[in-house]
């Protein structure tokens, strides 16, 4: 059956799906103010159902590509919680040092789609690190709902703290340049600008989608930024005047992009809110933006 897409969605019903997914309401206050939409034989259960992820409907380049060599790779957590694990992707003909980029996830841990995400980036000529956040918690529970439970009790202070030991245990790598760039997706891209403002060594940060980090904490950017935003995101799109601004008076390097008729996500493409024409002229600015600012 073919995928639905964001336009066959009344915009009520997928804000209220964005509300679900960052915990503004739970399951069940989802599918009561759902029921409304829930017409012709179709319930509310099911619309959930549509919205939810299909990983492997989207699958771009399997686990075991021959391309690519991966593995599991664990770092200490600077909050003494033990290791922190990821997936770690190289393309299999690679040859001596190349850069690195540190792929950032979504508000539901490492699943099936930011794997492949570091996949795909590993065949472009980098060395991929996906840390999990809820390792802490058992790592991600192969069930959305488990995950979003799980990530609802993450400490983001520690959360920060393990990203940025990510980032230095990626730079420390003997096959790895020391150059290394940074993208996340949705809470993944509030944390790369925090990253950004962190971490004076990122090559290149792009969040996607992402909360901005406060105004007076912009000038510690030294990053060039490629900043990409969905259209009908109200809620993270309040954040960009002040953000611009700041970046404009601290004269930081960016590129802002909105991009026209999407939805929050719109680079996720196993769900309904895939934007393929804005999911990959984002993809490609990404790409370009990567090879000039970690390989030029």
């Amino acid at each position: 059956m073919e995928r639905k897409q964001a336009s066959d969605f009344d915009q009520e019903l997928l804000n209220l799906f964005d509300k679900y997914v960052h915990g503004d309401i739970d399951r069940r206050g989802f599918l009561e103010r759902a029921a409304k939409f829930a017409v012709g034989g179709v319930t509310a259960l099911m619309l959930l159902d549509t919205l939810n992820p299909r990983f492997a409907e989207a699958q771009q380049v399997p686990k075991d590509d021959k391309r690519l060599t991966t593995s599991t790779l664990a770092f200490d957590s600077p909050e003494g919680t033990g290791k922190v694990e990821g997936n770690f992707a190289r393309s299999a003909s690679a040859k001596g040092t190349q850069p690195g980029v540190l792929v950032i996830h979504e508000n539901r841990g490492l699943n099936p789609h930011i794997e492949d995400i570091a996949r795909r980036i590993a065949l472009e000529g980098y060395d991929a690190f996906a840390p999990d956040a809820l390792t802490v918690s058992g790592g991600y529970p192969g069930d959305e709902d488990k995950a979003r439970e799980a990530f609802g009790k993450l400490d983001q202070d520690k959360a920060r703290e393990d990203f940025i030991a990510a980032f230095a245990f990626l730079k420390s790598r003997p096959d790895c340049t020391g150059k290394i760039g940074v993208v996340g997706f949705c809470w993944g891209g509030g944390m790369t600008n925090k990253l950004a403002v962190a971490i004076p060594e990122v090559a290149a940060a792009v969040p996607f989608y992402g909360a901005q980090p406060k105004a007076e904490d912009v000038a510690k950017i030294k990053a060039p930024m490629l900043i990409n935003y969905a259209d009908k995101d109200d809620r993270i799109n309040a954040g960009i005047p002040a953000f611009e601004e700041a970046l404009k008076a601290n004269k930081v390097k960016y590129q802002l992009f909105k991009y026209d008729g999407t939805q929050h996500g719109f680079n996720n493409d196993t769900t309904p809110r895939y934007d393929k024409a804005a999911a990959t002229q984002a993809w490609k600015r990404t790409m370009d933006f990567f090879k000039k600012n970690l390989k030029g």
